[in-house]
Formats: C-alpha cells, structure tokens, sequence
C-alpha cells in the first residue's frame, strides 16, 4: 500500500506554477517534471508516481522550496516519496534508497562518512553476492590514490558526531512539526 495522503496534504495549495521544475538543477534528468509529480500527488496516481525515477533524483538541494511562492515545502514532500517508497521496496527505488540509508548511517555513527564501512553497509543492503565486483576497478583506482582506506581511524573517529547528533535531532523535530500541521 503506497500511501501519498500525507504529502497530498502539504501540497494542496500548489497552483502547479512550474517555479520548482525551472529551478530544479536535475530536472533535466528526470523522467517527470516535479510540476508533473507534484500533480500527479494531488490526483492519486500513486502507481504512476512510483514508476517513475523523478523523485530519486532529487538531490535535497532545496531550491525548489525556497522559490515556490506558496512557501510549500517541496523538499520534504520529495523526502517523504523516498520514504514510502523505501518502505514499500518500490524495485525503481531500492538501489538508490539503499545507498542513502547506508550513506546515513556511516555518518550517524561516525560523524563524517567512512567509505570502507559505507559501502559495505550498501552492498549487504542490496544483497547480491556479486555487486562489490561491478566496482572493483573504481576501487582499486580509488585505493592507488588514498582516496580510501580500509583501516580504522586514529582517535578522530566520530569527531564532530555530538554537533550531527544534535542536527539530526533538530531537523527530525522539524519535519515533525511540519507533519502534524494541518
């Protein structure tokens, strides 16, 4: 069950302007425009929304939400699609999603990314015995310029965590102010 009636909500005042398409820095590369998304939310079409690669590409970068002129919080709605989608194992979204949560987690323990855990977090989210060798020769180029690393840090793991820890706090009690608005 793919349930969009939350992100309905935050949107039901778009006027369907364009504003977020024409500053979306992806666009381009999506399949929809986000004007195209954000309507097909406001009709239902779930089934429609989750085919499509649209909100996997956006990057958070925010522009969208800070140039609509309702003020609408664009950047959360897209947040909350790769939410249900992740939730819902939508196929169009789980490679993505998988790289994101893993992405997350390296930072949430350690206060920066650690590559070395990072993707192997990614690799037994994806569960395909295979994957590590698609990027073998990346890592053997990334590993011959000491770009990453396989030992453990010295000391500075984690250095900065207690500033994130505070960040993901706030910007979770944030979105959920945000949610239960009417």
């Amino acid at each position: 069950m793919k349930d969009t009636g939350s992100i309905k909500a935050l949107l039901a005042t778009c006027m369907q302007c364009g504003t977020c398409t024409g500053t979306c820095p992806n666009a381009d590369a999506m399949d929809l425009t986000p004007r195209h998304l954000w309507r097909m939310v406001l009709m239902d079409r779930a089934d429609e929304i989750f085919e499509s690669q649209t909100f996997a590409y956006c990057s958070t970068c925010y522009f969208c939400t800070l140039k609509c002129p309702r003020g609408l919080p664009l950047t959360r709605a897209m947040s909350m699609l790769k939410e249900v989608a992740y939730k819902n194992d939508v196929k169009t979204f789980r490679k993505s999603g998988a790289f994101y949560g893993s992405f997350m987690e390296s930072v949430r323990r350690h206060g920066r990314v650690r590559e070395s855990e990072f993707m192997t977090l990614y690799f037994l989210e994806m569960k395909n015995p295979l994957l590590p060798f698609d990027f073998a020769s990346l890592g053997l180029k990334l590993m011959s310029k000491n770009k990453v690393s396989f030992s453990l840090p010295s000391g500075a793991d984690g250095r900065g965590q207690g500033n994130l820890d505070r960040i993901f706090k706030k910007v979770s009690e944030i979105e959920n102010r945000e949610e239960q608005m009417p």
